[in-house]
C-alpha cells in the first residue's frame, strides 16, 4: 500500500466515524463512532511515520517509530474513554431504562 491509499482509508474512516457520531441518538454507537475516529488518525500516524520519514535520520530508530508510540498511547486514551463512557452508558440506563442521548440530559436526580 501507498502512502496515498493509507491516507484515503484513514479519511474514510474519520469521515465515517465522524457521521456515526453526529447523526445517531445512540450513546453505544456514538462510542463505537468515537473508536473509528480514533482508529483513523491511528492508522494516519503510522501510514506517515513509515513513508514520511525526515532525511538524516533514517538511522535514528526513536525518530522513525514516533508515529507507532503516539498511535500506542491514543490506543491507550482510548480504551480509558471507552471504560468510563461505559460506566456512563450503565448509570444512565440504570435511570432512563435507555441509552439514547435524548435522555442524557435528564441524569440529574
Amino acid at each position: 500500500m501507498t502512502l496515498e491509499s493509507m491516507m484515503i482509508v484513514a479519511a474514510i474512516m474519520f469521515c465515517i466515524g465522524l457521521y456515526g457520531t453526529l447523526a445517531r441518538s445512540n450513546v453505544l454507537v456514538v462510542l463505537m463512532s468515537l473508536e473509528l475516529m480514533f482508529n483513523g488518525v491511528n492508522l494516519t500516524l503510522v501510514a506517515l511515520a513509515k513513508y514520511v520519514v525526515p532525511v538524516g535520520i533514517e538511522d535514528n530508530i526513536a525518530a522513525v517509530l514516533t508515529g507507532q508510540i503516539f498511535a500506542v498511547f491514543i490506543i491507550t486514551v482510548a480504551a480509558a474513554e471507552v471504560a468510563l463512557g461505559l460506566g456512563i452508558v450503565f448509570a444512565m440506563y440504570r435511570n432512563t431504562e435507555s441509552v439514547d442521548l435524548a435522555n442524557a440530559t435528564e441524569l440529574r436526580n
